[in-house]
């Protein structure tokens, strides 16, 4: 049986896309050519993912997710990590997790030194300032590592959701022994989407969150073990979620 071609966009199509469809996939290489580096250079942020930390707020008991969070300021001229602060949600945009102000280990202090990730988040805080003018952007990134120790890792456990955002990246950064793990993308407003399986390293999904509701489905172990790698980036303009809550 074959797979069918991911729905890889031209990057000059981009801020069209966002603006249409209010999604838009890009290939690794164009990813590295946006972001003003190599593969290679996007590639040294990678380890940082074998130092995640568990995270303990999961409801459903589970112990497959293992995470770091940060927070930055995007001006459009720099980008300037702030004080750690909790990760929060409404009930609104996650009925599993919302409502809690969950405090997750902080990014490694080399990853966020790293040059490639300052050029990453800035050439994509460009991108949606191509849809939506408006800066300064409150970003938030989280690393996730989901496992199948338990036998099966879920990477969205809240289901098909919203992040109360105006855009949201996840960025693939490996798959290692599993299957499943399906990125399923829907108009927030009708039967309109897309399903496919992210596979190669720094391919890349950016979403406008008001247009579309997205989710990844279950992993499952190929063998012994496996995992499945993203990092997900959300811009917001005004201020971050719960800052006043």
């Amino acid at each position: 049986m074959t797979t069918p071609p991911l729905p890889y966009l031209d990057p000059s199509h981009l801020t069209a896309a966002l603006r249409d469809t209010g999604y838009a996939l890009l290939r690794p290489d164009d990813v590295a050519l946006l972001a003003g580096c190599s593969l290679p250079d996007l590639a040294t942020l990678v380890p940082s993912w074998d130092r995640l930390e568990l995270d303990d707020y999961l409801k459903d008991g589970g112990r497959y997710r293992r995470r770091r969070h940060s927070c930055f300021i995007d001006d459009g001229a720099s980008l300037v990590q702030t004080p750690h602060r909790a990760h929060w949600q409404p009930v609104e945009y996650n009925a599993l997790h919302g409502g809690m102000h969950r405090l997750f280990a902080p990014m490694e202090a080399a990853t966020v030194a790293n040059p490639a990730w300052e050029r990453l988040l800035r050439a994509l805080g460009a991108a949606c300032s191509a849809v939506t003018p408006a800066q300064p952007w409150f970003v938030e990134a989280h690393q996730f590592r989901i496992d199948t120790a338990d036998g099966i890792g879920r990477p969205t456990p809240e289901g098909a959701h919203r992040d109360g955002v105006n855009f949201v990246a996840v960025i693939m950064i490996g798959r290692h022994g599993i299957k499943g793990g399906e990125t399923r993308v829907f108009d927030a407003d009708g039967p309109a989407g897309q399903r496919f399986t992210m596979t190669e390293p720094w391919t890349l999904l950016l979403l406008d969150d008001a247009a579309v509701i997205h989710e990844s489905t279950p992993i499952q172990p190929l063998g012994e073990h496996g995992y499945r790698d993203t990092l997900v980036l959300t811009w917001r303009a005004g201020s971050f979620q719960g800052e006043n809550v």
